[in-house]
């Protein structure tokens, strides 16, 4: 998908005919690709923005006064825009300030409003070049049904107008409270809900999954009959990441021999910048580690967030020369973030990593095939 034809969540466009998108079929009230911008709606402008300052790792805090404004204009009768939109009193509503309001003042007089153009017009290239182009999908995403901000809706729509062929769903597991992981009854009923919306997102496959945690002694932080239900399961340390190398190596090989994981998620757990501050990498075995990753056909995932870049550089080197899988990754918490893959895909680009080893550049078929072995 090129900048300048950034996709929306179609739902929220007007003439929007669920049933004959998710079929494919263009009608009369809506003949446009999904995803076209078809008049400046207030919502679509504000939500636009939030995805280009998502894409632009702003503040998440700004991005959210986006996302609350749309949220807001949306449960709005025809009959209250109207009645807002003849006095321009857009910011008596509840979470509406000053810059909102004059977004939504500028989209209710059929502007592009000033803040969209400049971020359309300053948004970069994120590389990746042949191996970004050759990414069927993302196999690591989180909604707001754990630490993300958008609904699992809006998150497969916006993946799906990228070109996905696949999304994976993979919020938090239970032990995760700070990021709201799912309970095992929160897992089943969200399986529940991916089922409901598979059509609407048509022709992309939603994939059910779990960044599940890796607990301090090894084992996985979910059930496995739940486990064994889901297409795809990363498997990620999330705490006591400063313990010692032989524990901490001890507690990865057993997580990597677990069936089910599939993917070993950002392995080192470092941040090298952003606003949550610098974390060390924790330390391990990383040649026992992704020895054992080869053996077990589990990839290492090549985080594509700015603020991880994990793998390091010579970690990457080591699993590249060790012989291991890859799977180039998001972490996306909010819709503009799924274009991070451009930074992963760079990273392996640079790295001399042949797509083939990345095994989101497979077939659908072929990658569940691989995850169920």
């Amino acid at each position: 998908m090129s900048i300048k034809s950034l996709a929306v969540p179609t739902q929220l466009l007007p003439g929007f005919d669920r049933n004959a998108v998710a079929e494919g079929v263009a009608t009369e009230d809506f003949p446009h690709d999904p995803g076209t911008l078809v008049d400046m709606d207030p919502v679509i402008a504000l939500r636009q923005i939030a995805y280009y300052k998502d894409r632009a790792r702003d503040d998440p805090r700004r991005v959210m006064a986006y996302r609350n404004a749309a949220d807001v204009i949306e449960a709005l009768t025809e009959q209250q825009r109207e009645k807002h939109g003849a006095a321009n009193s857009w910011q008596s509503l509840p979470r509406i300030g000053p810059k909102t309001a004059r977004v939504i003042a500028q989209a209710w007089a059929g502007q592009e409003p000033d803040v969209l153009v400049e971020l359309r017009e300053s948004a970069e290239d994120l590389g990746g070049g042949d191996i970004r182009a050759a990414l069927r999908g993302d196999l690591h995403v989180h909604s707001n049904w754990s630490d993300g901000s958008a609904p699992i809706e809006e998150m497969m729509i916006a993946a799906r107008d990228l070109g996905h062929e696949y999304c994976a769903l993979t919020d938090h597991s239970p032990r995760l409270r700070v990021a709201n992981g799912l309970s095992p009854e929160r897992l089943r009923e969200q399986l529940d809900v991916i089922d409901e919306i598979r059509e609407l997102v048509a022709p992309m496959r939603i994939l059910t999954g779990i960044e599940v945690d890796i607990l301090e002694d090894g084992s996985l932080d979910q059930e496995d009959e739940l486990l064994e239900r889901l297409d795809i399961v990363v498997a990620s340390v999330h705490s006591k990441l400063a313990m010692d190398e032989a524990a901490m190596t001890r507690r990865m090989l057993k997580a990597v021999a677990n069936p089910h994981t599939d993917v070993l998620g950002h392995c080192t757990g470092r941040l090298v910048t952003g606003g949550r501050g610098v974390r060390p990498e924790s330390k391990f075995d990383a040649e026992k580690v992704f020895g054992l990753c080869r053996d077990a056909g589990t990839a290492v995932e090549i985080n594509s967030r700015p603020e991880r870049r994990d793998p390091p550089t010579r970690l990457l080197t080591l699993a590249m020369e060790i012989g291991c899988l890859f799977s180039i990754d998001t972490d996306s918490h909010a819709p503009g973030q799924l274009e991070f893959l451009g930074y992963g895909a760079q990273r392996a680009l640079d790295a001399g990593l042949e797509p083939e080893r990345i095994v989101n550049t497979w077939a659908v078929e072929d990658l569940l095939a691989w995850a169920r072995a």
